[in-house]
């Protein structure tokens, strides 16, 4: 089979898991699997070196003999964007260092997985997107995608349109329980006489989506200065610097948010509570709003924390965590695999039993 390149519409829909849980599957009927992402960039300091989080989860749960040098040949840094930026970057060879990279690793293997980096867009600035890759490892790609509304399917199409005649099929992740039948009975169809197919619908599994409110506010060192209703769960989060009005507009498609704002911004804040689908507003620079902000937010149940730190760098700290809050370890990727079985056809994937 080709090999298999597994991207997506944005940053943080569950490419990870999937690729790792395909690899998984196509190891168990018998495959000889092979990884590599070759744009790191889920960064963290490792022994004094930038590395991906993600190919290091890879090598140890496919088993792997491989350096991280060779599953990552590109390490996608704000350093090394810079650096490209300013003409310091080939990108033919970096693409010569992919290949190599690639031939080293499928060497002995009949099933390669290869992980996108970012989105579908990402590594433009060399020449190195998703679709670049694939061109140059002449791999099929699986694009991985959500969806929430209608109004989605617009970055869907582009990058169906990016990906061209290499793409294997669509999978939608984390479709929750409200819109999984519109997926089916009108989302599905509608791509299909775009002459795109989907291979699968994946609802939300509680377990891989998001932290809750009471560790996003551990992790930040927050108040909680409105306890709010239960313990929701946050998956994304969202900045409100914006005019109120647009703020609420925004803030109504941010599914599942924690809004990050200026303590002294009480139009957004009151933009938030307003929204249904905020379930958290997290407050900077240690600014304490209204009575009449907190009494909105005490009766919707809306949850509120304050933190002295400003709103960039919460905002930093913040998307740490709830990325991380996804959790990647061997459970994450067996509850993928079971969805995976379930809900998508693995067969056009990766082949039939055999």
């Amino acid at each position: 089979m080709n090999p298999l390149l597994v991207t997506s519409t944005a940053e943080s829909t569950g490419k990870t898991a999937v690729t790792l849980a395909l690899a998984r599957i196509a190891a168990d009927r018998g495959r000889e699997v092979g990884y590599m992402k070759p744009k790191g960039t889920r960064l963290q300091s490792v022994v004094g070196k930038t590395l991906d989080e993600d190919p290091m989860l890879a090598r140890d749960l496919l088993e792997l003999d491989a350096e991280m040098h060779q599953l990552e040949p590109v390490v996608y840094s704000p350093t090394f964007i810079e650096g490209a930026v300013r003409g310091r970057e080939d990108p033919d060879e970096l693409r010569e260092r992919i290949r190599e990279a690639y031939a080293d690793l499928s060497e002995g293997t009949d099933a390669m997985f290869v992980e996108g980096g970012g989105d579908v867009r990402t590594g433009g600035v060399v020449d190195l997107t998703d679709p670049e890759v694939a061109e140059a490892l002449d791999a099929d790609v699986l694009l991985v995608a959500e969806y929430g509304e209608p109004g989605d399917l617009d970055d869907v199409l582009a990058a169906v349109d990016d990906v061209g005649d290499r793409l294997a099929g669509v999978l939608f992740n984390r479709v929750d329980d409200a819109v999984y039948d519109d997926v089916e009975a009108d989302v599905v169809p509608f791509l299909s006489t775009k002459g795109v197919e989907t291979v699968g619908s994946l609802p939300v599994a509680p377990e891989l989506s998001g932290v809750t409110v009471s560790t996003l506010a551990d992790e930040l060192g927050a108040e909680v200065i409105v306890e709010g209703e239960g313990d929701p769960l946050v998956r994304r989060f969202s900045v409100g610097a914006m005019g109120a009005e647009e703020a609420l507009r925004h803030f109504r498609r941010a599914r599942d948010a924690a809004v990050i704002t200026g303590g002294d911004r009480s139009d957004i804040a009151t933009a938030a509570v307003e929204a249904n689908s905020v379930r958290c507003l997290v407050l900077t620079g240690g600014h304490r709003p209204s009575g009449s902000v907190l009494g909105k937010a005490k009766e919707a149940g809306l949850p509120v924390l304050s933190v002295p730190g400003d709103t960039l760098t919460t905002v930093d700290r913040a998307e740490d965590v709830i990325r991380s809050g996804r959790t990647r370890d061997a459970r994450t990727v067996e509850v993928m695999r079971e969805l995976l079985e379930s809900h998508a056809d693995v067969d056009a994937l990766i082949g039939a039993d055999g």
